[in-house]
């Protein structure tokens, strides 16, 4: 018994020691008010990285780095508070549900997002998010609201250079040249999709979704009426998608390989019934048909609209000038503020390193 009573007072000690290790403090940032940077905030930010990048653990070279981005972030959104700017928490939602319906495909709400994730997964949205990023929902929130803090402050002070900065028409064509195999339609239909939610009344969502079968099925003219109604974002979602013949389609609406190369045998103006799939019910309408190609540099990139090539790689290598550019800006400006009165690091040399030293 004795033997026993040690060994717990063993354990309980090396977890009092655990916990003061993470609450050690590694630098404070004052430039406006006092904040502490700890090694806990540290795991979490490296926690993140190693999600993002699939990675096992960090080397302690990297975890300086990590320091050091987090001391600029304060640096920044402390001054940016300094000057009274700030974000507002629909603005951060807005962001944070971006990040989601970018993967998803389709425009949701938090609600919407939480039930389906919780069908999909059977995990609930805080548990999915700290899985997939390593911070919990709040956490993730407030470094999305940081983020959208450190953009208004560095865009603020460098507006017009960041906007002169633009892809030269020798950098746009050699990008289509480097990566023309890459430019192709797939075979692809434009369709009439609807979408009902099945929330908790599976038997009231399938009867929505029949009842505005049946209404477009009447009068195809009903399709205005449908896609303009008042219930169409809440009740239901409908809207003309462009779709294409691939797997990452077929994924993003929730459809089989079969389901979907079954729709490329469907001929313009053919209905749909209503199917049934994880988190709705649904019909479609066949609008029109595109054949694959490859693309030229003056093509549209997709059917139906005026976007072209050219236009699309000059949007994209601009933006990645812009933000290269933005990045050496944000740079510039936190070293310019990371001064021995604004920034106290608390463990330097040997001692920063015996901190970071973990798995």
């Amino acid at each position: 018994m004795k033997k026993f009573s040690i060994g717990l007072l063993i354990f309980f000690a090396a977890l009092g020691a655990f916990a003061q290790s993470d609450l050690q403090p590694l630098a404070v940032v004052k430039l406006n008010k006092s904040e502490t940077i700890t090694v806990k905030q540290l795991k979490t930010r490296a926690n993140f990285i190693q999600k993002q990048y699939g990675m096992e653990s960090l080397p302690i070279e990297q975890k300086q780095a990590l320091l050091e981005n987090l001391i600029a972030e304060k640096l920044i959104t402390q001054a940016a508070a300094k000057e009274g700017l700030s974000v507002t928490d629909s603005q951060v939602d807005d962001a944070f549900l971006n990040t989601f319906s970018q993967q998803l495909g389709t425009r949701v709400s938090e609600a919407q997002l939480e039930d389906l994730i919780k069908k999909q997964t059977g995990k609930s949205l805080d548990d999915y998010i700290k899985e997939y990023s390593g911070m919990s929902k709040s956490e993730y929130k407030a470094y999305l609201k940081n983020q959208l803090i450190i953009q208004q402050y560095i865009f603020s002070k460098k507006q017009s250079e960041i906007q002169a900065v633009a892809a030269t028409d020798e950098e746009i064509r050699n990008a289509y040249e480097m990566n023309k195999s890459t430019f192709v339609w797939n075979d692809m239909m434009k369709l009439f999709l609807v979408m009902v939610p099945k929330g908790s009344n599976d038997m009231a969502a399938r009867a929505l979704a029949t009842d505005l079968r049946n209404k477009y099925k009447g009068d195809s003219k009903k399709l205005e009426e449908i896609k303009n109604s008042n219930e169409n974002g809440t009740n239901y979602r409908a809207g003309d998608i462009t779709v294409a013949k691939t797997a990452q389609q077929a994924q993003q609406l929730g459809w089989s390989i079969d389901r979907l190369n079954e729709l490329f045998g469907k001929s313009a103006g053919y209905l749909s019934e209503v199917t049934e799939t994880a988190s709705d019910f649904q019909f479609y309408a066949v609008l029109k048909r595109y054949d694959a190609k490859m693309l030229s540099i003056s093509d549209v990139v997709q059917p139906e609209t005026t976007v072209t090539v050219y236009d699309y790689l000059k949007r994209n290598i601009t933006s990645q000038k812009q933000s290269q550019y933005f990045t050496e800006a944000a740079q510039e400006i936190s070293k310019s503020l990371d001064i021995p009165s604004n920034v106290d690091r608390k463990k330097t040399g040997d001692a920063l390193k015996k901190l970071l030293n973990w798995q």
